[in-house]
């Protein structure tokens, strides 16, 4: 143990000089490419892709495991067996990796695995999802930031000891829980939100801070208060106290020319009943752009008015630059859980492919004020929006098996009607009477938090989308509810059975699809079933599966993804979707995958796959 020590004394006095020398650099380049994976999603675009090109179309078929790493607890028996589904996409700095594990952050040797030092975190537990990176300052080493809970902690990058100097004794206290990356730009950090239960008032609101001390810069009133843009999208007072709106998003994007900061914020709460709220409620599923310097408004672009399906924006967009009619105009694109995708330019949020407002369909619950039409893309939905009797799945689909248990599941549910996009829910006066809704896509969503990824070379955008649907209805509230009715359904709600431990949605597939759209026209260039069902015969296995994470797009025309539930990392061909590789993995990788080069000169492949992080290398 004492030499175990040693070397952790060497290794921190070695690190330090490394990140000393490197925090006024930029990122290592190998070739004029970059070699790190500084943020959660590469870089501050948000854009999923890294230019190293070692590993090809031609080789990639070689792959083999390298290192992992458990991301356990390795210090509680109780807590050890307790598996910590890991959502993590670890950084890389200067050779360095970054991540949060169970109940510690560590750095760790990103070409052995080696861990280089821990800190253990006992108040909470740190984001499953990530760690953010500063640089650090004159007279300020850098430093790693994470959340656990409530707090925002700082660490020294060199040793994962406690940067003292950031708020009290190295950490901040939030208020309001955000369970995310912070996003670092310049020495501003940006947190989030996730609503805890019983939560009552501007819970949504993002907020920033001083990377060095830790002092609270500014806070963006995701429900407008009074005076305000948007105030008046909130009927009779209905703004006051309101819960939700949250801009809960695993990572933040920013545009660095011009210092624009993307909030994607959610829908109110409660979501499926809006008769309190009438209006189209801003700034909720909104995509916001703030000056991130000061928080101040520049332009938003709402994805729904008066939202009833908790279908808000769950990524924040990606940001690149496209040409239209020979001019380079600055663009980006968001999905929504709806199955939609929007490409705005992002310098003013006007859209880029034609939006229209469509007249969708109407609720008839009493007091409800729906909105009369929702902004629909001409971009092709990324998801399935609706149902009708045909799409019922059939024995030459899956199996006989499989068909038999969604009738069963159907007759126990009843009727149900769904009316296309955007189909209200519906109101059950008593349980035996009236009809309950299909909701298309469910209310995990088609698109979700994993983002949509970016290629330069081609232009293309890739969405992966889940194709599950979710049944409901709402009911009388309880009296000591906000409001008169409550959504409610059948237990479980989703459109689907379980067989042998499995999900099978009860419509035909694809269940999960992988959608490359090319951002130049806003038409679908190629869409692959992602993920198999293994239950089946093999002639129907490809039937998709759920999932999402998203893809991992890298500079010789290739993208890896996980994110499905038949626990398998894939190869595909960016220009057309094609497969041509993938591996069982240990769990199932419920993460975005990132690249690197190691100082070995081997480019890397990592994700998470649940309970460990591992890595994929040419031998």
């Amino acid at each position: 143990m004492p030499k175990l020590f040693t070397n952790r004394i060497l290794l921190a006095s070695l690190i330090t000089a490394l990140l000393g020398a490197c925090a006024e650099v930029s990122e290592p380049e190998a070739d004029g490419v970059a070699t790190d994976w500084p943020q959660y999603r590469g870089g501050l675009a948000g854009t999923g892709y890294s230019a190293l090109s070692q590993i090809t179309t031609d080789n990639v078929q070689n792959l083999v495991a390298g290192w992992s790493y458990n991301l356990r607890s390795d210090v509680d028996a109780e807590a050890a067996t307790r598996n910590p589904n890991s959502q993590v996409t670890p950084i890389v700095i200067a050779g360095i990796m970054y991540l949060a594990a169970a109940d510690r952050v560590v750095a760790l040797d990103p070409v052995t695995g080696t861990e280089l030092w821990r800190h253990g975190v006992t108040t909470g537990v740190p984001s499953r999802r990530g760690v953010s990176y500063w640089p650090g300052t004159d007279g300020a080493a850098p430093r790693i930031y994470f959340t656990a809970g409530t707090r925002l902690v700082a660490l020294d990058a060199a040793t994962g000891a406690l940067a003292t100097a950031f708020g009290q004794g190295g950490e901040i206290d939030l208020g309001i829980p955000y369970i995310s990356v912070p996003l670092v730009y310049d020495d501003v950090i940006v947190i989030g939100a996730n609503t805890p239960s019983g939560a009552t008032g501007g819970v949504g609101n993002a907020r920033a801070f001083d990377a060095l001390s830790g002092t609270k810069l500014w806070e963006f009133n995701s429900v407008p208060q009074p005076g305000e843009l948007g105030h008046d999208t909130w009927e009779a007072d209905s703004w006051a106290g309101r819960l939700g709106a949250n801009a809960w998003p695993f990572y933040f994007t920013v545009d660095v020319e011009r210092d624009l900061l993307y909030i994607p914020l959610a829908g109110s709460l409660p979501f499926a009943y809006g008769g309190d709220r009438e209006g189209s409620n801003l700034f909720a599923n909104s995509i916001v752009a703030v000056n991130i310097h000061s928080g101040d408004y520049v332009w938003h672009f709402q994805t729904i008015h008066h939202d009833l399906w908790d279908h808000d924006p769950p990524a924040p967009p990606t940001l690149f630059d496209m040409n239209q009619n020979g001019a380079t105009v600055p663009a980006l694109a968001v999905t929504t859980k709806s199955g939609y995708l929007f490409l705005l330019n992002r310098e003013t949020g006007v859209p880029l492919v034609a939006v229209e407002e469509r007249v969708v369909p109407q609720s008839d619950v009493p007091g409800e004020q729906t909105w009369a039409t929702q902004p629909i893309p001409a971009t092709p939905p990324m998801a399935r929006v609706s149902y009708s009797g045909s799409d019922l799945v059939t024995i030459a689909d899956t199996s006989p098996e499989h068909v038999t248990a969604c009738l069963a599941m159907l007759t126990e549910v009843g009727p149900f009607t769904n009316a296309g996009a955007y189909s209200p829910w519906t109101f059950k006066p008593t349980p035996a009477s009236g009809v309950a809704t299909l909701l298309f896509p469910g209310l995990g969503g088609g698109p979700n938090w994993g983002g949509a990824p970016y290629d330069p070379n081609s232009g293309y955008v890739f969405v992966f989308a889940a194709n599950t649907g979710t049944l409901g209805w709402l009911e009388d509230a309880p009296a000591s509810s906000a409001v008169p009715y409550s959504l409610t359904g059948p237990r479980p709600a989703g459109f689907e059975v379980r067989i042998n431990g499995v999900s099978m949605p009860c419509q035909k597939p694809p269940w999960g699809t992988l959608t490359a759209v090319d951002t130049r026209t806003g038409e679908i260039a190629w869409q692959q079933r992602i993920g198999i069902t293994e239950s089946l015969p093999a002639e129907r296995q490809l039937t998709g599966r759920p999932g999402r994470a998203g893809a991992l797009v890298t500079g010789s025309n290739l993208l890896f993804i996980g994110a499905t539930d038949d626990n398998r990392l894939r190869a595909l061909e960016t220009s057309s979707g094609r497969q041509l590789w993938e591996t069982t993995l240990s769990g199932r990788g419920n993460a975005n995958p990132m690249s690197y080069l190691g100082s070995d000169g081997k480019q890397y492949i990592v994700i998470s796959a649940s309970d460990s992080l591992v890595s994929f290398r040419l031998p």
